[in-house]
């Protein structure tokens, strides 16, 4: 049996870990632990969990460092085989980490996820992270139970163990050993697909990626940005043009990217006619703080290009285009996009 330390980041959010914390603790599991990584809360947090689970390990930080900073400065309080990242906003199923166990047994995987459903729709997946993560060959994420803001209601039709591209940040497990060996996350994507970027990094270096689907977790969402606000939208664009600098082959960034950049900039001028200027405005700036950034982007392509084992792009990213399969195809579930890779 592998072990397991759970961390749990949190900042002003005693109201989350009361509901979804008990259920954490509630584990039917021999070998794990929990770890709070709290990001300066001053609402009682801390005191909150000392008081009511002794047994839990707060990793109390002086300031709010975000998903990645909170994640990364936690991993060195962790004593266990595997590192289980979930969200504070997320309710467990008792044997959880059974399923995920199992697709740790597989030497050659580093990292899985478990199913993710809606806490709100039990029946239905939850949009961030589903059955597993994909992305275009333009860089655009899709799962297998979502894509874009179709998401499938589960009837077992992902229940098989299969390779992800990604594997969602709200319930990331991955081995210790290769998480500081790839350093963590890159906490310059401060919020936002810096899972992805973590998981293209691992398969660069021949690395698998997996889903777990006996293992089984509800997730609320939307609880530190909510969908359709600029700030969530300014996050997405911006730090999807960062990971895509830093991972595509050389090859592929030639091809892609130029392209991916024009269709940002249809996606925003779409956002000023349908008349959500802030939205147009968080795309712009997206782009310029992309730009302002290429000269440090560019030393991590470098070194991270350099080390790569995997030459070619990985075999899940799908060679489609999702918005031309959705918006102009009609596809809106995950298994009918078969017949277009």
């Amino acid at each position: 049996m592998k072990g397991f330390s759970i961390i749990i980041v949190t900042w002003n959010a005693l109201e989350h870990l009361k509901n979804f914390l008990p259920s954490v603790t509630n584990t039917d599991y021999p070998d794990y632990e929990i770890i709070i990584a709290d990001n300066a809360s001053d609402d009682g947090s801390k005191e909150w969990v000392k008081s009511t689970y002794p047994e839990i390990k707060i990793a109390s930080f002086d300031g709010n460092y975000g998903y990645c900073g909170g994640n990364n400065r936690a991993v060195p309080f962790a004593e266990k085989e595997i590192l289980v990242f979930l969200n504070n906003d997320v309710k467990v199923s008792q044997n959880w980490l059974y399923g995920l166990n199992e697709a740790f047994n597989d030497k050659d995987v580093v990292a899985a996820q478990p199913k993710i459903r809606s806490l709100e729709q039990p029946d239905y997946f939850e949009y961030a992270g589903a059955a597993g993560g994909y992305i275009d060959k333009y860089g655009f994420p899709f799962c297998r139970g979502r894509i874009f803001n179709e998401v499938e209601k589960d009837e077992g039709q992902y229940n098989d163990k299969t390779d992800l591209f990604w594997a969602s940040g709200a319930a990331l497990a991955i081995t210790k050993e290769a998480f500081i060996d790839h350093k963590g996350f890159d906490e310059d994507f401060e919020f936002h697909m810096e899972e992805i970027d973590l998981c293209w990094r691992l398969q660069n270096k021949g690395q698998h990626i997996v889903y777990a689907p006996e293992s089984v977790v509800y997730h609320l969402g939307g609880g530190s940005l909510p969908m359709g606000s600029p700030r969530k939208v300014y996050y997405n664009f911006r730090n999807s043009l960062f990971m895509l600098w830093k991972n595509y082959s050389s090859v592929s960034l030639r091809k892609r990217v130029i392209l991916r950049i024009l269709l940002d900039i249809v996606a925003a001028w779409k956002a000023l006619f349908e008349g959500k200027p802030r939205e147009w405005l968080a795309v712009a700036k997206a782009h310029l703080h992309f730009l302002s950034n290429l000269r440090k982007l560019n030393q991590k392509r470098q070194e991270l290009q350099s080390n790569r084992v995997n030459q070619d792009d990985p075999e899940t990213m799908a060679g489609i285009s999702i918005i031309w399969v959705h918006y102009f195809k009609g596809v809106n579930r995950f298994r009918n996009l078969k017949k277009y890779l």
